[in-house]
């Protein structure tokens, strides 16, 4: 089922294309430097497709930028004047992202002038969400699950995570979401902002 008339696709189509252009990459450089494809690359920024999990984590790790602040940075734009004022978000407010791929579902909680991001994260039974290690460069992340039960690969070490468990991510590695049950896992991800290359 397609998502092209989420707005959120047009914010991430943008956000892509902006990533590249301020690098003063083409369509090339970033399909060399990312292994995703220039027509896929191109769809993207035309809003004409919905990247998956795993397509954004390339893109992210050729931007420098972890996965969380791509999308954020798409969520809420750090260049909206937003004047960084506190206050309520409304759950019916928040902007939802859903991988077409594997039906993960993910939610900013916090806004972009919070000095940390956090996330909420749905992985429907049977979902797997790999990333490679440069996703995770400039980052500092905490993994907290909130219920169910996360199959977390941390490089070559398997981390089996229930309800209340949490992990500290170390030194970037590929990394894989893993829900191996037959029951959705919610998860919060809460990342440290870094300087951004």
């Amino acid at each position: 089922m397609s998502n092209i008339v989420d707005p959120l696709v047009a914010r991430i189509a943008a956000r892509v294309r902006t990533e590249r252009e301020r690098r003063r990459w083409t369509l090339a450089q970033l399909a060399e430097a990312s292994g995703v494809s220039q027509a896929m690359i191109s769809r993207i920024e035309r809003g004409e497709s919905s990247p998956t999990a795993v397509v954004l984590g390339k893109l992210s790790a050729a931007f420098q930028l972890g996965i969380a602040s791509l999308l954020t940075l798409a969520e809420g734009t750090q260049d909206d004047d937003t004047t960084g004022i506190a206050g309520v978000l409304r759950r019916a407010d928040a902007a939802e992202w859903r991988d077409p791929a594997t039906g993960y579902r993910r939610r900013q909680i916090t806004g972009p002038q919070f000095p940390a991001e956090i996330a909420e994260i749905h992985l429907p039974p049977g979902a797997r969400v790999p990333y490679p290690a440069a996703a995770f460069a400039f980052v500092r992340q905490v993994v907290w699950v909130l219920g169910g039960h996360l199959t977390f690969h941390d490089g070559d070490t398997v981390h089996e995570l229930h309800e209340g468990d949490t992990i500290e991510l170390g030194e970037p590695t590929e990394r894989a979401f893993a829900n191996t049950s037959d029951t959705d896992c919610r998860y919060a991800v809460i990342l440290a902002r870094g300087t951004r290359p």
